[in-house]
């Protein structure tokens, strides 16, 4: 009897298994993908949106297109899932069962309990939420005048914070918009816990994109007008950004897994099983255990990199082979802040330059990009997206 394989999630881990398995797999198993949307987008690079919204045609790729006939496809956002039945339970009621299942549905947007700040700021976690922003801070600008330009705050100064005030900031040269750009964040510097050369050229790069950065304070409240900045600092906003961190989504508190008390994310090992020997996690969704003390980052390039070993392991799992492990390999990090960049401890450099901007940053951005574009659409769709990441 052929096993069947549910993979949940298409971003970079959900997609990436699943073409991996499609190259594993000989008519072993039935794959199934199931996603809350149809396409798969190249979410590190959808800040760029912000800017122009015809760059979503550049950077989202249709699931249908993009699998194997063999495979099938369900456009539906997961509920649930039941581990001693073995089923996933869809929003419609219905339900899948499966042999495997490999849980990548990606993680949602923490508001760490802030008041009103769920209720009243957007966010930076898929294609809508990207285009709401951008008629969000055009809208603001429209109404804006010199004399009263449009608040813009953006609230957490990581790689998405950093990356997305740089693309309003790109908005409002273009456009000559009447805008003021505000970047929050409670720790002491950008990029927290980072190297400080690289917070020092960001922070750098941010000022002379006229971004105003406000560090040391968290914010602690926020109404329909205001942003509560530590105990004296009031903002007013048009827009609010909350960009400040990541929890599990709802559908895995579900799952009788081993996770973590506190976000639902959930726990596995080298090899990405969990407790369950029929249940995988891979992605934002999981913790997938590390050698040291933590657990691999909730990176792109970390989930590029385990979807490859993720999909080997579901084929192996089904043939009843030893699995693989996987480590992760930091590769560097690439941050851009409108058209420029900052590349740190990059790979094959790093051994002669630690952190470096300048035009060589901004070609290695696009380049990274580009190439997780052709791995999973090929050369055509990468080479047209190049100009614009």
């Amino acid at each position: 009897m052929t096993d069947d394989i549910v993979v949940l999630g298409s971003g970079y881990a959900g997609t990436g298994a699943v073409k991996r398995l499609e190259r594993e797999l000989d008519g072993e198993a039935d794959l199934a993908w199931v996603s809350d949307v149809d396409h798969h987008l190249v979410l590190h690079e959808s800040h760029r949106i912000i800017r122009n919204p015809d760059v979503r045609d550049r950077i989202t790729f249709d699931c249908e297109e993009l699998k194997t006939p063999s495979t099938r496809f369900i456009n539906a956002r997961v509920d649930g899932l039941d581990t001693d039945e073995q089923t996933v339970q869809l929003a419609d009621g219905s339900t899948i069962d499966y042999d495997y299942v490999l849980v990548a549905f990606g993680s949602q947007t923490a508001f760490f309990g802030i008041d009103g700040l769920e209720e009243h700021s957007l966010t930076l976690k898929s294609l809508q939420d990207a285009l709401d922003i951008h008629e969000a801070v055009k809208d603001a600008a429209a109404e804006a005048t010199k004399d009263d330009p449009a608040q813009v705050v953006v609230g957490g100064a990581g790689l998405s914070g950093i990356q997305s005030a740089g693309e309003i900031a790109e908005f409002r040269d273009r456009h000559r918009a009447p805008i003021d750009i505000h970047l929050v964040e409670g720790l002491d510097n950008v990029f927290p816990n980072n190297d400080p050369v690289v917070q020092a050229k960001l922070a750098k790069l941010l000022d002379e994109h006229g971004v105003n950065v406000m560090t040391g304070e968290f914010i602690g409240e926020v109404d329909e007008n205001t942003v509560y900045v530590g105990e004296e600092t009031e903002l007013d906003y048009d827009v609010l950004l909350w960009t400040g961190g990541i929890t599990g989504q709802d559908a895995a508190a579900t799952a009788d897994v081993e996770k973590d008390e506190r976000s639902n994310r959930i726990h596995a090992d080298r090899d990405f099983t969990t407790n369950d020997e029929r249940v995988f996690a891979i992605g934002d969704a999981a913790l997938v255990d590390q050698p040291g003390d933590n657990p691999a980052p909730p990176t792109a390039q970390a989930a590029w990199q385990a979807a490859e070993v993720a999909g080997v392991n579901l084929a192996r799992a089904v043939r009843g082979q030893p699995l693989e492990t996987w480590t992760h390999e930091d590769k560097g990090t690439l941050i851009s802040v409108g058209d420029e960049a900052v590349a740190h401890n990059v790979i094959g450099v790093r051994e002669m330059v630690d952190t470096f901007g300048g035009p060589a940053a901004e070609l290695l951005k696009k380049s990274v990009a580009a190439r997780w574009i052709k791995d999973v659409a090929g050369y055509g769709a990468a080479a047209k997206a190049f100009p614009d990441m």
